[in-house]
């Protein structure tokens, strides 16, 4: 696919996805979806990148959610949305998320300005989120009329910031700043905006340098974990994934000090 709405470049092992929609502060649209989909899908088969990283074109933000505009301008030209439609419609902005998870490499989420609504559940399906000081992230779902947890948020935002922030988060659409996101465990580090890049890339440099296997492996054991399962059937899944390791050759027996 001819992308329009995102761009993506390899350096080295490392992927780094762009949405680009500046103008919008990349808010997402019908194709940005199609797109976005064909693109996750496609990692599945992309056995030389090992970790991607997600970014936001332009100074603005990363991104500001869900395209409004053309969300309205859409129910106006057809005379109203039909509710097979909107359900249509949203089956596919969560096959998206999905798909993020289920891609073999970690994803960095690096995030400057507004992470909001569908930008905000970008961030929450990555594996490590980064932000700059600028950065700001926000449930706006509630905000707009629609109920407050949407596009994985009820599911990933608990997780990650224990019951009491998500509820606050989803509940009242609050926006969440840098340093607070930092201190609830929303991200891991901050940077300064002209860092942030840099930074990421480190971190991915570090990731990519472990085995393609095990970096796999690992994400596929965090995801069975995420999903609820019991100590016993988590042992079992890491059990299964040491003995292949092992198995394929690539155990490094000399301790690095």
């Amino acid at each position: 696919m001819d992308y329009k709405t995102i761009k993506y470049e390899t350096e080295g092992m490392i992927g780094i996805l762009t949405y680009n929609r500046p103008g919008t502060v990349n808010a997402l649209n019908t194709q940005m979806v199609n797109e976005l989909i064909d693109f996750w899908r496609e990692r599945n088969e992309d056995h030389a990148v090992r970790v991607i990283i997600t970014r936001g074109a332009g100074e603005k933000g990363f991104s500001s959610g869900v395209d409004l505009k053309e969300v309205v301008e859409k129910s106006q030209k057809e005379g109203g949305t039909p509710p097979d439609r909107v359900y249509y419609d949203q089956t596919k902005f969560a096959l998206l998320y999905r798909l993020m998870r289920a891609c073999p490499q970690p994803i960095i989420a690096a995030v400057h300005g507004p992470a909001m609504g569908a930008g905000l559940s970008f961030a929450l399906a990555s594996d490590i989120r980064l932000a700059s000081e600028d950065a700001m992230f926000c449930a706006q779902y509630i905000n707009i009329g629609l109920g407050g947890a949407d596009l994985g948020s009820s599911y990933f935002l608990w997780r990650i910031v224990g019951w009491g922030k998500a509820a606050e988060m989803c509940l009242t659409g609050k926006r969440f700043y840098a340093e607070e996101a930092l201190r609830i465990g929303l991200v891991n580090y901050v940077y300064p905006k002209e860092k942030l890049m840099h930074e990421a890339m480190e971190i991915a440099t570090t990731m990519a340098s472990k085995s393609k296997m095990a970096l796999h492996l690992t994400k596929e054991a965090l995801n069975s974990s995420l999903n609820g399962i019991s100590l016993e059937d988590a042992m079992r899944i890491e059990d299964r994934n040491q003995a292949l390791m092992a198995m394929m050759g690539e155990v490094d027996t000399e301790i690095k000090r």
